[in-house]
């Protein structure tokens, strides 16, 4: 099988409450390029109509959460970089495949790279790569997704704190109804709203 690149890229950094999540992907070279953009570029419409595609039609992909209490005992960063590392670590390879034997180079968004342990791994930290490399703008997509997803369901929880409107970003309603009635059980603590 011929090697690919990998993207890797997470969603919701800034927020106040709620997991990070991250997603590693790798694309073949059939896939229909022309639909992907940086996900924070796209409708809520369209990412979910992309998303799809990405599932049906990826070599191989994952998506992985850290919770808020991890995310506020390790910080953020650490926390983006043990999602990147764990969705890595989780794609669903093809049979008999191996990550050295498929992958031609990792692309993170960012200027972090996360170890992840595999010696000889070629790992390239690029700052906008959600905007540049196919394989990244497809995990920002799914990472997004994913992430709306579960402040949703929070939402549906938490209903006070307006989770499916802000998806916990500090937004100036968010950080209005903390101060309010207090955090949230999801609230990141190390976090000032």
């Amino acid at each position: 099988m011929k090697q690919l690149i990998c993207g890797i890229d997470e969603a919701g950094r800034g927020p106040l409450a709620g997991p990070v999540t991250a997603a590693a992907v790798m694309l073949p070279e059939d896939f229909p390029f022309d639909i992907l953009d940086d996900s924070k570029k796209l409708s809520e419409k369209k990412r979910i109509e992309i998303e799809k595609i990405i599932r049906q039609k990826a070599l191989c992909f994952a998506v992985c959460r850290v919770e808020h209490t991890t995310i506020d005992s390790i910080n953020i960063l650490q926390a983006s970089l043990l999602a990147m590392k764990n969705a890595f670590l989780s794609m669903n390879l093809p049979a008999g495949e191996s990550i050295n034997s498929i992958v031609k180079e990792v692309i993170i968004d960012g200027t972090f790279i996360p170890d992840f342990g595999i010696p000889g791994l070629s790992c390239t930290a690029l700052p906008k790569a959600d905007s540049l490399v196919p394989s990244v703008m497809a995990a920002s997509i799914l990472a997004k997704n994913e992430r709306d997803r579960i402040m949703c369901s929070y939402a549906e929880i938490y209903p006070e704190y307006g989770y499916e409107k802000h998806k916990g970003y500090p937004t100036a309603s968010h950080r209005a109804v903390c101060k309010k009635i207090g955090p949230s059980p999801i609230q990141r603590r190390t976090f000032r709203y």
